[in-house]
């Protein structure tokens, strides 16, 4: 497609979500089967805008191109993680999806149309290239992610271990960046517990994936035993693990009240509750956050704080929390998009909003360095943080060391 198409492509796709929006709000109170109201509103002036734009541009446009750019866009304008699969993407996610055991760890969302990245799973081999939180991935195996969905660009990433996948890189560099990144089995690192100065027990797990939360409660009693006054726990870059884990996470330092529930359209309110017998302390205790805590452990940050048993540093989270599933369509396609949304406990969609910390503080950009193939200059040196190296610890050390049991 050449620049001009698909310059169309994008002004239209952004003029009909625009439009579809804009019907929205304007018919809200309206029954919505009247005609020319409500849906059927939403309907003529989308049909209007694809005969305008078929009648009267320039040149005939590619109204393949241009109505699944619209319907990309409505689902990036709702949803960051939601995606349209045509019936032959659909099949192909059926049939690989779950069967493809290598994968490069990264955890994806959509944004300005193109897939990017919210978080990188240490020692993965994203990260071995440098990877983080904020980078854009504007094509891969050369094919341009602006208005691929979100559910195809994670498929077309994995695949045999050992294969290696070519994709491009836009990020603090103006121009884009070529990596081949060489697909393996993920392996998610084990929680760190460790004694600060001051008695402070800091704990770090990289992930809530399965088993992750009984490694951070048996991190907790050893610190206890250790001497422990005060805990710090740091959910930066902590994206895998579903919103349930991020619920067991909360309880170890809870042993009352509601946590949190989640709740759709069609999927009734569930509450979760505190529960006595799994709280494992009630030491003073301080979580670190950033833009790439998202999921599990955003849910966990949110019952904690409003809570008020532990006080938040650092930046607002990703939000990403919700139950997604896919829903089939009569043409054998499908949308895949979230039913159902986790909320703190007081009422607001994590998703929407994230989670604010109370002492806000910025993560430091990354500073690791690129050569022009793509790959980490010094990746292979050991490099080791220390709170005072690290603006979001030595904030959390100072709120921590005034919080009291």
């Amino acid at each position: 497609m050449n620049s001009r198409s698909k310059f169309v492509v994008v002004m239209s796709s952004t003029c009909l979500v625009t439009l579809l929006l804009l019907g929205s709000m304007l018919s809200k109170g309206a029954p919505a089967d009247t005609p020319g109201t409500g849906v059927y509103r939403h309907l003529a002036v989308y049909t209007e805008v694809l005969s305008r734009i078929k009648g009267e541009y320039v040149e005939e446009p590619d109204m393949k191109n241009v109505t699944l750019g619209a319907l990309n866009g409505m689902l990036e304008s709702l949803d960051p993680f939601a995606s349209y699969l045509n019936p032959d993407q659909y099949k192909e996610y059926l049939k690989n999806y779950d069967t493809n055991r290598g994968d490069v760890g990264l955890v994806l969302s959509k944004k300005f149309g193109y897939i990017m990245v919210v978080d990188v799973v240490p020692g993965s081999p994203a990260a071995k290239s440098g990877l983080s939180t904020g980078d854009y991935i504007e094509a891969i195996k050369g094919v341009a992610t602006r208005d691929m969905p979100l559910a195809y660009g994670q498929l077309l990433l994995k695949g045999a271990p050992g294969s290696t996948i070519d994709i491009t890189v836009l990020r603090r560099k103006p121009e884009p960046q070529k990596m081949t990144l060489t697909r393996s089995v993920i392996a998610y690192p084990a929680v760190t517990g460790k004694m600060l100065d001051g008695q402070i027990g800091y704990i770090k797990p990289e992930s809530l994936a399965n088993g992750k939360v009984k490694e951070i409660g048996a991190a907790v009693e050893s610190l206890q035993k250790q001497g422990a006054k005060r805990l710090i726990l740091d959910l930066r870059n902590c994206a895998v693990g579903g919103p349930d884990e991020g619920v067991d996470l909360a309880n170890l330092f809870l042993d009352k009240g509601l946590m949190g529930y989640v709740q759709g359209q069609r999927f009734p309110r569930k509450d979760f509750n505190a529960d006595a017998k799994k709280d494992l302390t009630h030491l003073p205790l301080v979580v670190i956050t950033n833009r790439g805590t998202a999921s599990g452990a955003e849910v966990a940050a949110a019952a904690l704080q409003q809570d008020k048993r532990a006080e938040l540093v650092g930046e607002r989270t990703y939000g990403d929390a919700s139950i997604r599933q896919a829903v089939t369509m009569d043409d054998g396609g499908a949308i895949i998009l979230s039913v159902a949304k986790y909320y703190g406990p007081d009422g607001k969609a994590i998703q929407d909003n994230g989670v604010t910390p109370e002492t806000l503080v910025g993560e430091p950009d990354s500073q690791v360095e690129v050569d022009e193939e793509g790959e980490p200059i010094g990746k292979d040196e050991v490099q080791t943080t220390k709170p005072g190296d690290d603006p979001l610890l030595k904030k959390a050390v100072e709120v921590v060391q005034k919080r009291t049991a």
